[in-house]
């Protein structure tokens, strides 16, 4: 499984990428494969704020249905559209075609405290 090393990862299996003043987040390789064909994607609306550790949405997979955790807190300010007709992309390609939302940071330092890769694959070896 790769874990890409320019992302930053919470203990719930959210990739965070910076890009300038946002960060980008979707979920991993690791939760998607957990998870199974995922068949439904929710997310929040553009305009909403969401809370680190809090739920922001949730993905339903022919076995489960999950909820996604902000891994920081912020403003969402771009949405995955293309998820609603191609919820099939988070196993496909979790973190290219499947990222979920682009969000304004309320506190930037918040990313610093996600885990890199290599702690990440520490992780996830232990499940």
């Amino acid at each position: 499984m790769s874990t890409p090393k320019d992302l930053r990862y919470s203990e719930e299996h959210e990739w965070v990428k910076v890009e300038g003043e946002s960060v980008r987040i979707g979920i991993t390789h690791f939760a998607q494969s957990e998870l199974g064909d995922i068949v439904f994607v929710e997310l929040p609306e553009v305009g909403d704020e969401i809370s680190a550790d809090e739920p922001f949405g949730s993905v339903e997979s022919v076995k489960t249905v999950s909820e996604l955790y902000a891994p920081i807190s912020g403003k969402v300010v771009e949405v995955n559209e293309d998820l609603n007709d191609s919820p099939e992309y988070v196993n496909e390609s979790p973190y290219e075609k499947a990222w979920m939302i682009v969000v304004e940071p309320t506190d930037a330092g918040e990313v610093d405290k996600l885990m890199t890769a290599e702690q990440y694959e520490e992780m996830t070896k232990e499940d």
